[in-house]
Formats: C-alpha cells, sequence, structure tokens
C-alpha cells in the first residue's frame, strides 16, 4: 500500500485479529467490562446496537458467554427474516435478542435496556446494563492499554508513529487512544473517521468519556481540541456503503490480502487513502491504521459490494 500510494510509511495494528467470533475492538473493551459485571456480582448482561451491523453486541454476547452470563441484546432495527452476519453470531451464541424500532440517537422516554434491566430483577437477576459500543469509561480504559502496547510494540522496532488513523463510531474508541497518547505526551496525531455525518454529538461524547476515564485513573484531562474527527468521509447515513469505502475494500483485500469492513474500517481506509491523495502527510511519516474488526458486515452487503464499481 505504501509503494502503491507513495505516501507515508504504513502500518496496520491487527485488532481485527483477537480471539473470540471474529475478533475485533471491542474484545479488548470486553475484557475489562466483563470484570466489572463478575466484580458486582451480575448473572447477566444487556446490551444495545444496531441489528446488523453491532460489533459490540456479537462480542458482548460471546465474551459474556465464555464468563458464565447471559446475555440480553436490544438491537435498533426491524427483525429481518433471515439471519446474516453478526446477528447470526449472535443467535448461534443462544443470545436473547429483543428488537426496538428507535433510532440509537432518537430520544426515549424509557430506556428499553432500563425496562429490561427492571423485568431481569423482579425474576431475581442482578443484570449489568452496558451502553452502546461499551463506550463509557470502563471501555475505554482498554484502549488506553491497546495504546500502551502500540507504544511498547513500535519503541521496541525503533520505530517513531507520527500519525494513528481509526474509524469512530461511539466514542470510547477514540476517548482511550487520546487520553493514553496525552498521558503519554508522545506526540502523535490521532484522526477518528466517523461513521455517521454527525460528528457534533461524538466529539462531545468522547470528550465526556475521557475525562470520566481520567477521573477514574488520575490522568489529565481531555479537551475538545484533543479530539479529531473527520466526517466527510462517512456517506449520507450510517450503515450506507459509500463507492469510495466499496474501492477501499477492494484495494487493500488485493493489495495486502486484509479484509475491511464496510461500516466502519471501509469508511475510514477511504479516509486515509483520501488523505494520502490530497498530500496530509509527508513521505517520510509513520501512520498506523488500527484495524477494528467488523468483517462479518461483508456478508451482510455482499450485493452493494459486487455491484460493479469505477474503481481508481
Amino acid at each position: 500500500m505504501t509503494k502503491l500510494l507513495n505516501g507515508p510509511h504504513l502500518w496496520i495494528k491487527r485488532d481485527d485479529c483477537t480471539g473470540i467470533v471474529f475478533g475485533g475492538n471491542k474484545e479488548r473493551k470486553a475484557e475489562f467490562v466483563m470484570a466489572d459485571a463478575l466484580r458486582k456480582k451480575a448473572d447477566v448482561v444487556i446490551t444495545t446496537g444496531d441489528v446488523q451491523y453491532s460489533n459490540h453486541a456479537r462480542t458482548t454476547a460471546a465474551a459474556a458467554r465464555k464468563s458464565g452470563l447471559d446475555v440480553v441484546l436490544v438491537l435498533t432495527g426491524k427483525k429481518p427474516k433471515t439471519y446474516d452476519g453478526n446477528l447470526l453470531i449472535d443467535y448461534l451464541l443462544g443470545a436473547d435478542i429483543r428488537f426496538v424500532s428507535k433510532g440509537k440517537h432518537e430520544g426515549n422516554d424509557t430506556d428499553p435496556m432500563e425496562q429490561v434491566a427492571k423485568e431481569l430483577k423482579q425474576k431475581g437477576h442482578v443484570p449489568y446494563i452496558i451502553p452502546l459500543g461499551a463506550s463509557y469509561p470502563v471501555g475505554a480504559i482498554a484502549y488506553i492499554n491497546a495504546m500502551l502496547e502500540l507504544t511498547t510494540q513500535a519503541q521496541n522496532q525503533n520505530l517513531k508513529i507520527n500519525c494513528v488513523v481509526h474509524a469512530a463510531g461511539s466514542g470510547g474508541t477514540q476517548a482511550g487512544i487520546v487520553l493514553a497518547n496525552k498521558a503519554l505526551a508522545s506526540g502523535t496525531t490521532v484522526y477518528g473517521i466517523s461513521a455517521e455525518p454527525d460528528c457534533k454529538w461524538l466529539k462531545t461524547k468522547t470528550v465526556e468519556i475521557a475525562n470520566d476515564a481520567a477521573r477514574f485513573l488520575g490522568e489529565a484531562t481531555v479537551k475538545s481540541s484533543d479530539v479529531t474527527l473527520v466526517e466527510k468521509y462517512s456517506g449520507e447515513k450510517y450503515g450506507a456503503l459509500t463507492q469510495e469505502a466499496t474501492e477501499a475494500i477492494k484495494l487493500v483485500a488485493r493489495t495486502e490480502g486484509i479484509l475491511l469492513d464496510p461500516v466502519y474500517t471501509g469508511k475510514a481506509m477511504a479516509g486515509l487513502i483520501d488523505m494520502i491523495r490530497h498530500d496530509h502527510f509527508t513521505k517520510d511519516q509513520n501512520v498506523v491504521f488500527i484495524h477494528t474488526g467488523g468483517n462479518l458486515a461483508l456478508f451482510a452487503q455482499r450485493q452493494e459490494l459486487t455491484k460493479p464499481t469505477h474503481e481508481k
């Protein structure tokens, strides 16, 4: 890719290769989330996400099963006629799947996860609610840990990381990365490529999560200016496949033999490629792309991905 794009030195952090149910960034978060649930004596976890594209829901279900916990998934969207991708895995893991119609940023008088928790408590269970994407301080800590890991790996190779690029969806991953980057005073620039067009709420949420985690750990605070979000590569709405993402997926697959997904990493890579083509980086810089996983969504969008495109 570096040679093909005639750009900066490109590196990839393979968080898509973590251990359970097809990997991804959500498994890092689950390590800390499940520990907190067990510490609080929970016997069932509840979380939410998109009916098809929630890597978080799929990973939560697997981590809960591995931890001996039951799991309820409150998924946004209509129940499909056939189960595919993440939803198929949710089913195979034996999750209690509830479908709700409200959009994830629309107001609800009563949070459906709270309703489920109330129902479970009445039955004698101890539920533990995990926010969307595990994007809260406990989940963000995982990416503080990930940034420490990445920094150590780079130091072992005498590599100076100039920039980190990743897909941004619900704020937790970037919150952890930015907080760790500030605490380490590494001088690395972090770009979150948004998976949906509204970055205003996402930046506010990212800063909030980062500062909650900072207070938890006793670290420095994060300001809005510390968070760089790029929204121009998201497409018209969350989950909408763009031509640029399709081209990026094919380019990386055919150049490196690495698969990206159409909802998150494909769009983030499309952004990175476009930034390189517009000389956003110098050729001597080291740019690390964090592959946060999500490849099961490829199967859910097989028809769109196989349409002819005008590839660059």
